[in-house]
């Protein structure tokens, strides 16, 4: 049976509470690809908008925070910690992602929704540049804790 389904089919949120507290960590990443136009102008503070990276790391926490709220099924968690990571790329930007708690239910979701409201957040401020720019390899790296243990993503061979 799905979890997310009662016996009658109907939608519902997965009842948690006789699960354990556990720490847990998730670690999720993505890339947005610009211009070398728009990727200059951001790595010399020339937005119009403003400081395009610092804005993202902000709105990335906040994306994180706001999970439940968006994600229909999602528990609204107490999170500990939530940290964002920007690496400069040869094109653009990979943001990173990590979410931790002690609690009952894991914090995959919040760190790619902190992904994903991140490079929309870079997305926004730079369309104005390049348009052309691409969101793409949104991903869950890692996770730990709770009853399905250690997860670390490996890159499909090709």
């Amino acid at each position: 049976m799905l979890t997310h389904l009662d016996k009658n089919d109907r939608p519902k949120m997965v009842d948690v509470s006789d699960k354990s507290d556990t720490y847990r960590v998730a670690v999720a990443s993505g890339i947005i690809t610009m211009s070398d136009q728009a990727l200059h102008n951001v790595l010399q503070n020339r937005n119009k908008k403003g400081p395009v990276l610092q804005t993202a790391v902000v709105a990335s926490i906040q994306g994180a925070k706001q999970t439940s709220t968006l994600i229909p099924m999602c528990h609204p968690l107490l999170l500990t910690s939530l940290s964002c990571d920007i690496q400069e790329l040869k094109d653009g930007f990979k943001l990173t992602v990590t979410a931790k708690l002690k609690g009952q239910t894991g914090v995959e979701m919040e760190a790619l929704t902190g992904v994903s409201v991140g490079l929309l957040t870079i997305y926004d401020m730079v369309k104005a540049v390049d348009k052309t720019m691409v969101i793409k390899d949104i991903k869950l790296l890692q996770k730990s804790g709770g009853k399905s243990g250690t997860y670390e993503y490996d890159m499909p061979k090709t």
